[in-house]
């Protein structure tokens, strides 16, 4: 059984999570799909799997489009400040050529 299989959403009409714009109607209809995604066993996995696969449309996990690109930027800014803490510190690459000097014989 696949995790869409155990979705709160998998009952009701798919429209809903797709609104049209993101005011008014649409602002309401984007509510709607967050409380029942809010109860939902598979919430994170599906908010992960729009986050993997770019999903830019829709309400997923109980985000909203605006909510995913945000949490994108932050997930981009950490990979990227992690990327250059392991620049700066030598990283794992370095870290494993000090491990295999410390452990060859000397000759």
């Amino acid at each position: 059984m696949s995790w869409q299989d155990r979705a709160a959403c998998r009952t009701v009409d798919p429209e809903l999570f797709f609104p049209v714009g993101t005011a008014g109607p649409a602002r309401l209809q984007v509510q709607k799909a967050q409380r029942i995604c809010a109860g939902c066993p598979v919430r994170e996995v599906c908010l992960e799997y729009a986050l993997d696969i770019g999903e830019s449309a829709g309400v997923w996990g109980g985000a909203s489009e605006e909510e995913r690109r945000s949490l994108k930027r932050r997930r981009s800014r950490r990979q990227a400040a992690a990327a250059r803490a392991d620049a700066t510190s030598g990283g794992p690459a370095e870290s494993r050529a000090r491990e295999r000097s410390v452990t060859r014989p000397a000759r």
